[in-house]
């Protein structure tokens, strides 16, 4: 669905608020990228796209995703987790249990305090097909790279077109975005307008118009490992 520039800020401030603390920042060996906590009845993960994974080294401890105040620290080692990600190269998405990040944060005395973006959002097939040929409004989340190497939380509004069965975003997203959840709409049978979760930012590829292709979050849950 694509929708008026108004109503596109009002969904964007909305998930700040509702999603901003299931986002991480991801230091990688190459160009850094994103991850986000996504809740699942088999249990919670957090989710990235496999190029960053490949090259991750630590998490950015935001203030606002654990407690008590001042006690993690700014950064999580992940070579320090009993836990390594699960990569799927043909999606090209990675997962982490987020039992182990939770495990962990227990045994150093803190907590984390996150958003877990819900399954119950998760793009659907159907969802998918509904979108027809033309553009949709693609709202992605993402912690953006400051000029000082910060990490901001920032809102890119954007539009996803179809790609065969698959979905991409047509324009070039700045740094550290790959990796970060997409969001869109969907009215339901009544007619109200429904969030979607419609995947994980991927790295471009080199198509037409420098896009990023999207793991659409149907085929990520269809392919989760137990958790």
């Amino acid at each position: 669905m694509l929708l008026e520039p108004d109503t596109e800020n009002e969904v964007a401030y909305e998930l700040c608020q509702l999603l901003g603390r299931a986002i991480l920042p991801v230091h990688t060996a190459g160009d850094p990228g994103t991850a986000f906590f996504l809740d699942h009845p088999g249990g919670g993960f957090l989710l990235t796209a496999d190029v960053v994974a490949a090259q991750a080294r630590w998490l950015g401890l935001r203030p606002s995703v654990t407690e008590p105040t001042g006690t993690a620290g700014e950064s999580l080692t992940l070579t320090d987790l009993p836990a390594r990600w699960v990569r799927d190269a043909r999606l090209g998405v990675a997962v982490l249990p987020a039992a182990a990040l939770h495990g962990f944060a227990a045994g150093q005395g803190w907590r984390w305090r996150v958003q877990p973006v819900p399954a119950a959002v998760a793009v659907r097939a159907d969802d998918l097909a509904g979108f027809g040929a033309g553009p949709v409004t693609a709202i992605v989340l993402a912690l953006g790279v400051g000029v000082d190497g910060a990490r901001p939380l920032e809102v890119a509004v954007e539009r996803a077109v179809r790609d065969g069965d698959s979905l991409r975003i047509a324009a070039a997203l700045p740094a550290g975005y790959v990796g970060a959840p997409v969001f869109g709409v969907r009215p339901d049978a009544d007619g109200e307008i429904g969030l979607r979760c419609l995947g994980v930012v991927l790295p471009g590829d080199g198509a037409p118009g420098d896009g990023h292709p999207v793991a659409t979050l149907d085929r990520v849950l269809a392919a989760l490992p137990a958790a």
